[in-house]
């Protein structure tokens, strides 16, 4: 591996300071690298250099230690990419029309040709669909740089597996797949990891690495959904799901617990699988059954909540139009600030289209980041009072779960959070 840069220039580029990238380059940073964390949106930017995160795993202390050190600068002006060793895109890759966008990877690959130099390491860790390294990376790294893959520079592939908030698992203690183009690359890609994880793995191709990032979060797509249908068959058969999961989840081999909900967000689990099917139908001609269906599953169910409010309000003799439904969570998943792809935001939209008047409570949200109609408002007992139906979406720990509870016939939770006989679960 290449020895870090003497100029004053980076010795590591992290290309996208997001969920993925922030955490990477700050890593790089505490274990003696210098680092640049570039990204394009200014804003991003000029938070990370008065040392503000906006990122669930890095506080503003993390930043601002590695900033008064040194180690880590962010930057938006491509010429700054000059003289990195090691660079990591982390950049996302959204469905457009149902078919992958790597507009972002490429546009970070424009930006970082000028600037790869011989025995450099370059590393791709967005999610994307198999090939994409080597057949859509490297030919624009090549053509702005005048070298090749492999021979003049290393490439390789790292998927990321970064879970926000996750109290367990981080960065550095989640084993981490390596891959790379040739066994100078591998090499490479795997001496710069093995500085930041505890524990690197080795993946037989490139191509196998981006697969297994995709089968990752296609298995708990599926499973989710498996479980997603059953909580709407076994509430039309008066079975409850979530003690039927309970028990099953007591068998100690072949089983593992997955929960229903009110559907899937985040940057992985709406969007990942689809990279997967969409290949196959590209590559094979045929429909990959298990995530066409997981899909349609998924999907409905922010339908399938709202349908469960209007039940919920039909037994009390109430229409959801001009009803105060109080929304317990914004977010896509539990302590987290982060509202992409959100199935609370799906839910709410469809309640404010029917004539719902929305309210909502999350601490982990401003103002600016709810849809419009719905009024973010405290968590205390005047809100609750006012409510004729609490509908918990997010299970975030800081809020009052007893006061929420506290009219319990008028709850409808799809999270399991709150219990007793006069509570309507999923």
């Amino acid at each position: 591996m290449p020895e870090p840069a003497t100029a004053e220039g980076p010795d590591v580029v992290v290309v996208g300071q997001g969920y993925v990238g922030l955490p990477v380059a700050l890593r790089a940073a505490r274990v003696g690298r210098r680092v640049l964390g570039f990204d394009l949106d200014k804003d991003r930017v000029d938070k990370l250099r008065r040392g503000e995160s906006f990122v669930d795993d890095v506080t503003d202390a993390d930043l601002r230690t590695v900033i008064a050190d040194g180690r880590f600068r962010a930057g938006d002006d491509a010429a700054e990419l000059a003289g990195f060793s090691t660079a990591v895109v982390c950049v996302p890759t959204p469905l457009r029309d149902g078919a992958p966008d790597l507009g972002h990877i490429e546009s970070a690959a424009r930006l970082l040709a000028p600037h790869v130099t011989p025995g450099c390491c370059v590393v791709l860790e967005s999610t994307t669909y198999p090939g994409t390294t080597e057949e859509v990376f490297a030919p624009i790294l090549e053509a702005g740089s005048g070298l090749r893959a492999g021979p003049d520079f290393h490439l390789g592939y790292s998927p990321e597996r970064i879970d926000p908030t996750n109290p367990r698992f981080g960065l550095v203690n989640t084993p981490k797949i390596v891959s790379g183009v040739d066994e100078a690359s591998v090499r490479a890609v795997r001496a710069f990891y093995d500085l930041l994880v505890d524990e690197t793995v080795l993946a037989g191709s490139v191509r196998e690495a981006e697969l297994a990032k995709l089968l990752e979060n296609t298995f708990r797509h599926v499973n989710i959904a498996l479980v997603n249908e059953l909580a709407i068959y076994c509430h039309e058969l008066g079975i409850d799901v979530w003690s039927v999961i309970d028990m099953a989840a007591t068998k100690p081999f072949g089983f593992m617990r997955f929960t229903p909900g009110p559907g899937v967000g985040g940057h992985c689990l709406p969007i990942d699988p689809s990279y997967l099917s969409w290949q196959v139908r590209r590559a094979l001609g045929r429909t990959f059954r298990f995530v066409e269906i997981a899909n349609d599953v998924n999907d409905n169910m922010p339908g399938y909540v709202v349908a469960r409010v209007a039940e919920h309000l039909n037994r009390r003799r109430l229409a959801v139009n001009g009803s105060r439904i109080l929304l317990a969570g914004l977010t896509y998943k539990r302590n987290s600030g982060d509202v992409r792809s959100s199935p609370a935001i799906l839910v709410a939209r469809r309640l404010q289209a029917l004539g719902a008047d929305l309210h909502a409570v999350d601490p982990f949200l401003t103002a600016a980041d709810v849809p419009e109609g719905v009024e973010l408002v405290p968590c205390d007992a005047e809100q609750v009072a006012a409510a004729d139906l609490v509908v918990v979406l997010t299970d975030h720990d800081e809020l009052d779960w007893e006061l929420l509870g506290s009219v319990p016939e008028h709850v409808l939770d799809t999270r399991n959070r709150l219990r007793g006989p006069a509570v309507d679960r999923l």
